[in-house]
C-alpha cells in the first residue's frame, strides 16, 4: 500500500491517505474513523492490525479531489539519518572528485552517517531553494529512504527488517562547496529544502526484499543515475544495526541509504544544478519524486 500525507484545499491540517493505482489520493478517514487526527508517525507506531484496517478502508475510500501532497513524514522525530559513500561506484567518483575532504578510504570500512535537520524536508513538487547555496555547487543525490516502524536500540541485522515500516524516495540535495569547506557535512546538506521526500511511503509488507528495488534519477529528462539497491556497500540491515547500536530508533525515523554514481561532481568538469533544472527520481512501486530548482 502506498500511504501519503496530504492537506485539503484551504486547510493546513495534515491527514494520512493512500494512493490508488492511478495516483489519486484516497480519503481513508472517511471510511476508518480511527485515522482521524493520526499522523504517519502514529501509523508507523501502530500495531500490524492497523495496516489491515487501512487496506480495507482503501478498498472503499472515496477520492480526495482537492488533495495536495505533503512529504510522507513532514517532520521526522529527529534529524534524518543519511549515509554517505554507500554505493561502490559513487564512492569511487566521490574520491576522485576533490570534494571528499582528504578521506583516505575510497570505500569506507564502516558506514559514514551524517544528518539533515527536519527543516530540510519538502514534498514532491515543491521548489529546491538553490539560492540558499551562494557558492554555486548545487548537486542532487537520489536515494532510497527507509522509514522505521517498531523502534529500539541495539537492533541486530537479523531482526532489522522487522523494524522497517516502509520505504520512500529522498533527494539528498547538497551544496558541494559548503560540504567540502566545512568537512562535517551538515552545513552542506542540511539547508532548508535540501531534503525532498516522497511522493508516497510504500509499506514494507509490499517489499519482501528491498535489494530488488532499483533507483533512477533524471535531470531535465537526461538519465544520470541508475542502480539496484543490491549495490549498496552496507545493506539496510547493516545500517539499522550500526545506527541503533547506541542511538534509539523511533517510529517515523528516516534513514537515507546513500546515492549511486552519476551525481554532478562525477562529471569532468562537474555539472551543477542551476535555476529551472528539474530533478526526477523514480523507484518503481513507490513512485516518482520531482522537484525544480528555484
Amino acid at each position: 500500500m502506498r500511504l501519503v500525507t496530504f492537506t485539503r484545499a484551504g486547510q493546513v491540517r495534515q491527514e494520512v491517505g493512500a494512493l490508488d493505482a492511478e495516483g489519486a489520493v484516497l480519503d481513508l478517514c472517511a471510511v476508518e474513523p480511527l485515522l482521524r487526527g493520526q499522523t504517519m508517525i502514529d501509523v508507523a507506531a501502530g500495531e500490524p492490525a492497523l495496516l489491515d484496517k487501512l487496506r480495507q478502508a482503501a478498498a472503499k475510500a472515496p477520492v480526495v479531489v482537492d488533495a495536495k501532497l505533503c512529504a510522507p513524514i513532514p517532520r521526522t522525530p529527529k534529524n534524518i539519518f543519511c549515509v554517505g559513500k554507500n554505493y561502490h561506484e559513487h564512492a569511487k567518483e566521490f574520491a576522485g572528485s576533490g570534494f571528499d575532504g582528504g578521506a583516505k578510504d575510497v570505500v569506507p570500512p564502516f558506514p559514514v552517517v551524517f544528518s539533515k535537520p527536519h527543516t530540510a524536508i519538502i514534498a514532491d513538487g515543491e521548489p529546491i531553494l538553490g539560492h540558499l547555496d551562494p557558492t554555486g555547487g548545487l548537486d542532487y543525490e537520489g536515494e532510497l529512504g527507509v522509514v522505521i516502524g517498531k523502534g529500539g536500540r541495539g537492533i541486530s541485522k537479523a531482526d532489522a527488517l522487522s523494524h522497517v515500516f516502509g520505504y520512500t524516495i529522498v533527494n539528498d540535495v547538497t551544496a558541494r562547496h559548503l560540504q567540502k569547506r566545512h568537512s562535517q557535512w551538515i552545513l552542506g546538506k542540511g539547508l532548508d529544502s535540501f531534503c525532498p521526500m516522497g511522493p508516497a511511503l510504500l509499506t514494507a509488507d509490499e517489499v519482501p526484499d528491498p535489494t530488488q528495488l532499483t533507483l533512477t534519477t533524471w535531470v531535465n529528462g537526461e538519465r544520470r543515475q541508475h542502480a539496484p539497491v543490491s549495490d549498496l556497500i552496507f545493506d539496510i540491515p547493516t545500517l539499522i544495526e550500526a545506527i541503533s547500536a547506541a542511538i534509539t530508533l523511533e517510529p517515523g525515523d528516516l534513514i537515507a541509504t546513500g546515492t549511486p554514481a552519476g551525481v554532478g561532481i562525477g562529471f569532468n568538469p562537474p555539472v551543477f544544478l542551476k535555476t529551472g533544472d528539474v530533478v526526477r527520481i523514480e523507484v518503481p512501486g513507490i513512485g516518482t519524486l520531482e522537484n525544480r530548482v528555484a
